[in-house]
Parts: structure tokens; C-alpha cells; sequence
């Protein structure tokens, strides 16, 4: 079992920052990949940033050049910096690990945190 613990949300002005974290434990040896979802009410969760324990990473369109993800060597903590913050940011924030699964699609996912909200006023 991996367990997922999500931090650093809050409420920013469109512009700023925010650096959440993501802190696992649990059998974390195994995971092959980590990634950040978002969600915000009455829609889909989206997949936003993902870290492979190559430490590829790959992120969504839209988010490109704002977002880092990054993580430690052994997977206890992933991280998501966020610049330049838009309202269209607004949503929870999800960490999600695979191990035997994938983090590509949200139904393979293994293990998800609870969620960060983060807030971004215009």
C-alpha cells in the first residue's frame, strides 16, 4: 500500500505562485510513476503533470512552461511548482502513484491522495 498526502494549496491572485507537495509512504519502492490531476466540480478529473521514475516528465498543454514537476530520488515527496497562475487554474488538486498500474488514465491509477484545493482570483 502507498499513502498520498497532498499540501501547499491555498488561495493566490492570478499571476502568483504555488508549490504543493505530495508526500508518500508506504511501499513507495515499487512505484513507477507519480502524477498531478486536477479536478474541479461536475467534470472529469484531468491528468496536469507526470514524473516517471526515469524522471521523465511530461505536462499538459496548457499548463506548459507555468508547472514543474519534479520529485526526491526515492519517491517520498513529489512536487508541483506552479507560476503564473490563471483563474482557469482553479480546481483540487490530486496526487496519484502507480505501481502495477498507470498514471496515464485516471481508472489505472493505484493510489490517490485526498486533494489541495488551489484558488486563483482574476
Amino acid at each position: 500500500q502507498v499513502q498520498l498526502v497532498e499540501s501547499g494549496g491555498g488561495l493566490v491572485q492570478a499571476g502568483g505562485s504555488l508549490r504543493l507537495s505530495c508526500a508518500a509512504s508506504g511501499s513507495i519502492f515499487s512505484i513507477n510513476a507519480m502524477g498531478w490531476y486536477r479536478q474541479v466540480p461536475g467534470k472529469q478529473r484531468e491528468l496536469v503533470a507526470v514524473v516517471t521514475s526515469g524522471d521523465s516528465t511530461w505536462y499538459k498543454d496548457s499548463v506548459k512552461g507555468r508547472f514543474t514537476i519534479s520529485r526526491d530520488n526515492a519517491w517520498n515527496t513529489v512536487y508541483l511548482q506552479m507560476n503564473s497562475l490563471k483563474p482557469e487554474d482553479t480546481a483540487t488538486y490530486l496526487c496519484a502513484a502507480a505501481r502495477l498500474g498507470t498514471v496515464w488514465s485516471a481508472s489505472g491509477v493505484d493510489y490517490w491522495g485526498k486533494g489541495t484545493l488551489v484558488t486563483v482570483t482574476s
